[in-house]
């Protein structure tokens, strides 16, 4: 495995940009989901959150530090529970993973509309060829895609804040309005018990920025910056976004809404730039969330055949250090999920994928008190404090990530659940009967903190 090694081109402002583009959640569209559960009271929920993830980024960025390879959870877990185990939180990573680009696909194609109006038959092929010319860009240097998620992050950032600071002060927006009608939380507690559920969801992400720590310059003992900011960064812009649009009018307006900032900004003669800018933000939004999850799930499929628990193929660079095997499989899943993405299969796939976020947590957690017992002679350079502490309080909020996307979760959902079990399980006993003929080639790999330099 020494002889390929994936390419050190991501900078500390690159992986900020991706991981919390990667996690900004489109709330140009979701936003009226969001006043109907729980009115303007989301803008405190969404902070409120955040801190709340705080022990599963700090678990994260611990292992990452103590062993900082692509493979991530499949080696903590591994190392902590041997490789059934740790390919189980890998499948499930991967889950994760790749049905984001397809989601974020639709998306691009949905916001694209306001521009020129496109008729539902070109929606399938448009996506598909979205996700085709990013397979063809992510398989360039990965300093390509840290420059696009950089320059497509700020512009995204800005662009949000121009927006709702137009809102703020178009002389429209009153503070009467975000208590209107029922107050901050609506629905009273009912509300606020979904939120806090159903909202963690919009978190999910920060997950993501372990698997691509072989691709970065700087040192691994630095990651909880990039995870926190990932975390904090979406949060501050979720609160500014919500009051912003809860302040034009009570919300139950904006929860009848369409897309409530291009439709407060027409209702009331605003620019329409301003709305133009809003769409755009969206626009990129969907475009730094498909990167950054494409890149995570290549290095999800790339990091199992580091251990020899998928075929050494999927593990091969092409001469610009990419993993072209594992980018060829994430465009074949993400195709599948755009030709299935109007069957309600495909949506209980996609909710199913937060339980598996909930699981990769709890493990993640649960690993590092291991390795802290089992390895405690291993370096860490960084460590949570308080540890145990920490990693108790994150298996919890896990278990709540789990418990909100199961209250979300209709019966199909388990069902996909399953047969996406079976599938792993099923790939885990074909790599065993080829371990069984050739046990050398296919010997299973533990990764230590002694590999680190070693070239995997």
């Amino acid at each position: 495995m020494g002889e390929q090694k994936l390419k050190r081109n991501l900078s500390f402002i690159s992986m900020i940009a991706l991981a919390s583009g990667a996690v900004i959640g489109g709330w140009l569209a979701e936003a009226p989901y969001w006043f109907s559960v729980t009115g303007a009271g989301a803008a405190v929920i969404f902070p409120i959150l955040a801190i709340l993830l705080i022990p599963i980024g700090l678990t994260f960025s611990e292992l990452t530090a103590m062993l900082p390879f692509a493979s991530s959870v499949d080696i903590w877990t591994t190392s902590a529970f041997g490789h059934k185990t740790g390919f189980a939180v890998q499948w499930m990573m991967f889950l994760v993973q790749v049905v984001e680009p397809p989601m974020m696909a639709f998306i691009f194609i949905t916001a694209i509309g306001y521009f020129v109006p496109i008729p539902a038959s070109m929606n399938l092929p448009i996506a598909i060829g979205i996700v085709v010319l990013w397979y063809i860009m992510s398989n360039f240097n990965v300093g390509l895609t840290g420059m696009l998620a950089n320059i497509f992050f700020f512009a995204m950032i800005i662009m949000s804040l121009v927006v709702s600071a137009t809102l703020f002060f178009s002389g429209h927006w009153e503070a009467s309005n975000l208590t209107a009608n029922g107050g901050m939380f609506p629905q009273g507690f009912k509300g606020i018990f979904i939120a806090m559920a159903v909202f963690s969801l919009k978190f999910i992400g920060f997950e993501m920025t372990p698997t691509m720590i072989e691709e970065t310059n700087f040192p691994p003992a630095k990651m909880w910056k990039i995870i926190l900011s990932a975390l904090f960064v979406p949060a501050v812009l979720y609160l500014i976004v919500v009051i912003a649009i809860g302040g034009m009018g009570s919300w139950d307006i904006v929860a009848g809404m369409g897309m409530p900032e291009p439709e407060f900004i027409a209702q009331f003669s605003l620019p329409k730039i301003v709305a133009i800018l809003a769409i755009t933000a969206g626009i990129l939004h969907a475009l730094t969330t498909l990167m950054g999850f494409w890149t995570s799930s290549a290095r999800v499929l790339y990091g199992a055949a580091q251990l020899n628990q998928l075929p050494k193929v999927i593990g091969k660079l092409n001469q610009k250090g990419q993993p072209v095997v594992a980018n060829t499989l994430v465009l074949v899943f993400t195709i599948f999920f755009c030709i299935f993405s109007g069957d309600n299969w495909v949506q209980y796939i996609y909710a199913v994928s937060c339980i598996a976020a909930g699981l990769v947590y709890f493990m993640c957690c649960l690993d590092a008190m291991a390795l802290r017992k089992k390895h405690p002679e291993w370096k860490r350079p960084y460590k949570v404090p308080c540890g145990n502490v920490v990693f108790v309080l994150g298996m919890i909020i896990s278990l709540w990530v789990i418990i909100g996307s199961c209250l979300e979760l209709a019966i199909g959902g388990y069902v996909s659940l399953v047969i996406y079990c079976i599938l792993g399980m099923l790939m885990y006993a074909i790599m065993g009967q080829y371990r069984k003929k050739d046990p050398d080639e296919h010997a299973l790999v533990t990764l230590t903190p002694e590999d680190i330099d070693k070239g995997y």
